[in-house]
């Protein structure tokens, strides 16, 4: 039997022009196993895309700020917008932007973070941050600004035990700094090898391919090992 595994989105689903790999969709409809999407992207976007996938909607979205799991029709937050909406009115009335535009499609959906484009001021951004109790993690999409205590490894946990298993029997594939908690909870990791160096020194594995053939190539290790 194959494990259940968790799995990020950018950088580890897609191709390098950040579009899903259509080749990821029938090994993740067809993994024997709970899956569970984990980003950092806002609700929303890992929901939509476990419809698509045609899988259990079971989600931990905004890096472990919101989490869900289908069969318990229950969103938990572990996030704190309070403090993230704090950070964006500070950073803005200090004269800086998002960067994602006046309709802002990154945030729109947001709860429980902040996300600021790459291309902002980060030095600010991270002092601001550090006023409000917050931090700022660079998932090499955007900067995010969460609660130092909340990741994509606490958001598991939760996810893991409405799901019936411990974190540890999960698998877990990824490519960016803001999955190395995750890492270090789950039984074996996986940085595809685009991942930043964060990720690839926490992982267990570093595949030998980049973007969605790096998670497939770690697919293909998981059901060899499995079987």
């Amino acid at each position: 039997m194959v494990p259940p595994f968790a799995a990020d989105i950018d950088g580890t689903l897609t191709r390098p022009d950040k579009s899903i790999d259509p080749r990821v969709f029938d090994p993740i409809r067809e993994w024997g196993a709970p899956v569970v999407i984990a980003t950092g992207k806002s609700f929303p976007y890992p929901v939509g895309l476990c419809e698509f996938f045609g899988v259990p909607i079971n989600v931990i979205a905004e890096n472990g700020g919101a989490v869900y799991v289908e069969s318990t029709d229950e969103v938990i937050y572990n996030g704190d917008p309070k403090g993230a909406r704090a950070v964006e009115r500070a950073y803005l009335d200090a004269g800086y932007e998002l960067g994602w535009g006046d309709v802002d499609p990154v945030n729109r959906w947001r709860e429980t973070e902040l996300a600021v484009a790459r291309d902002q001021p980060l030095d600010p951004l991270v002092e601001i941050a550090d006023e409000h109790a917050m931090v700022v993690v660079d998932t090499g999409y955007a900067y995010h600004v969460k609660a130092p205590d909340v990741d994509k490894g606490s958001g598991l946990e939760t996810a893991a035990a409405a799901l019936g298993y411990d974190a540890e029997a999960f698998v877990a594939i990824g490519d960016s700094e803001n999955d190395a908690e995750l890492f270090d909870l789950v039984g074996t990791s996986f940085a595809v090898e685009n991942a930043d160096e964060t990720a690839k020194r926490t992982a267990d594995v570093i595949t030998e391919a980049t973007f969605a053939d790096g998670f497939l190539e770690a697919l293909d290790l998981v059901r060899g090992s499995a079987g």
